[in-house]
């Protein structure tokens, strides 16, 4: 075996045996490891941050990732757990001569039980995916990331995901019944039950949301919907982003729990226009989408009441959508709007942060004043009815703006948290806000959190660098350890 001396400290470069037991592990033709190859593995969706592991894997079974893992664990190499690439916050971001374990090729719809309404997938399938084999039998998967198209229900796992129905129907952990997962020693064992519910501590709980740091996830079986009996759907515009906050509150504050709030300002309107026409007023200042689904008699009266919510704040154009092909336009424009945004600004960060719903015109209004100040725009389109914002950073590469972004960035999620909310909605915190987390977190909080992590994975060989903050990433002192009582009696071990 060979070393090579890093920042961190000593660390082991993958040598021909440990190649050679991967390649047996997983197959020869599931092994990539040419320089170009490994190139398409370096960065995820935050594209800011890229390393080039040094062997990239794509098992094809449970067995073979579990076999890949335990490769890696006997001989202390990092490894990283990756899907579709599409997450925003640098979780999927190899380790220097390290292994990605890429999801890719298991990507089997394993079984659909209309009667019990759920269904069994490997990780690799996409979230739409989901919805579209449950569709003949009148059920869907109601959470739905914009990206749902390609992000993969592993992915969506590992971050928590929501999406835009968030608001009323919750998160991935709110659907996921169990999972089958590989520890980081190599075990496989399953996690929840049939009813999303175990004996003893709530494991799948702990597991959803932990970013690939507790293990990978093999087989997920998540918990179907029946269609709801009526849709309806509304795109309101108004002449500011106070205004349309102020119908965000009201709309709750009347005991209407849509299926969905989102918001949209002028430059991210501008953008996803230009995009997919959709049919978004260019010139106006912010525009909302409002979706309330269920019951027919309930839904329409719901529905006059958002409507006459909107007028009494001034909705300057207020365009319902007549059928599913109206409604389906209006939400192709509003999912549309990150990739679109490339098309004003090719350089720019997605931010991902949460504020309570009666502060929304006030962070906008900092958001816009911290971009002045950087002499940065930022486009905002986000989950208004839970506060879920999604700043987009802009800037120019070529005009040396990427550190002013990446600092606004930063600012912007740190402000969140000034204002009684969190770092992270849905995109979780991965190598992006790891150094944010102390704003958040006191050193107990972390302490609590990193002895979890080490409870799994007392190796740290599990997508390494994410979520925690180190000193290696942010220059902080580790926090204080005071031994539990259980542990000074010698009752239990430190791990």
């Amino acid at each position: 075996m060979t070393f090579r001396e890093a920042e961190s400290g000593w660390v082991l470069m993958l040598d021909a045996t440990v190649r050679s037991t991967l390649a047996a592990a997983v197959g020869e033709d599931n092994v990539i490891s040419d320089p170009v190859g490994l190139r398409s593995y370096e960065c995820d969706g935050l594209t800011g941050f890229r390393v080039v592991p040094d062997l990239v894997v794509l098992p094809t079974d449970t067995a073979s990732v579990a076999a890949a893992v335990r490769t890696c664990h006997d001989h202390g190499v990092p490894y990283v757990a990756r899907g579709a690439g599409t997450g925003l916050s640098g979780g999927a971001l190899p380790v220097a001569d390290g292994v990605v374990i890429s999801l890719q090729r298991l990507r089997r719809v394993l079984e659909v039980d209309p009667v019990d309404r759920r269904a069994t997938l490997q990780p690799g399938v996409t979230n739409l995916d989901i919805t579209r084999a449950a569709a003949p039998h009148g059920l869907y998967y109601a959470p739905d990331p914009s990206s749902q198209q390609v992000c993969t229900i592993g992915g969506n796992v590992a971050e928590n995901s929501g999406g835009a129905h968030c608001l009323k129907y919750g998160f991935t952990t709110n659907h996921v019944l169990s999972m089958t997962v590989v520890l980081p020693d190599g075990d496989v064992v399953t996690l929840g039950g049939d009813t999303g519910e175990q004996l003893g501590p709530d494991l799948r709980g702990v597991f959803i949301g932990s970013e690939g740091t507790l293990g990978i996830v093999c087989e997920v079986t998540v918990r179907l919907l029946p269609v709801p009996e009526t849709v309806r759907t509304l795109l309101a515009d108004f002449d500011s982003v106070r205004d349309a906050g102020e119908v965000v509150s009201d709309i709750v504050a009347a005991g209407i729990v849509p299926a969905a709030v989102e918001m949209m300002d002028n430059l991210a309107i501008q953008a996803a226009e230009q995009a997919v026409h959709a049919g978004y007023t260019l010139s106006t200042a912010a525009a909302l989408v409002v979706e309330l689904d269920g019951p027919a008699t309930e839904c329409a009266e719901q529905f006059e009441q958002v409507k006459a919510i909107c007028e009494r704040h001034g909705c300057t154009r207020l365009h319902i959508a007549g059928n599913a092909v109206e409604r389906a336009k209006i939400w192709k424009g509003r999912k549309a709007a990150f990739a679109a945004v490339g098309r004003i600004s090719p350089d720019y960060f997605v931010q991902d942060g949460v504020v309570p719903r009666t502060r929304l015109a006030e962070v906008l209004g900092r958001i816009e004043e911290m971009g002045r100040e950087e002499g940065l725009r930022v486009a905002n389109v986000f989950h208004a009815g839970d506060g879920n914002l999604h700043p987009l950073v802009l800037y120019s590469t070529a005009a040396g703006e990427q550190d002013r972004a990446e600092k606004l960035s930063k600012q912007i999620a740190e402000l969140c948290v000034e204002l009684g909310g969190s770092l992270s909605g849905e995109h979780g915190i991965g190598t992006d806000k790891a150094c944010s987390m102390p704003r958040m977190f006191g050193v107990d909080d972390l302490t609590t959190m990193d002895r979890v992590r080490s409870a799994f994975d007392p190796r740290r060989l599990c997508n390494p660098g994410k979520l925690l903050p180190t000193p290696r990433l942010c220059g902080e002192a580790p926090g204080p350890y005071r031994p539990h009582p259980l542990e000074e009696a010698g009752v239990i071990e430190r791990l």
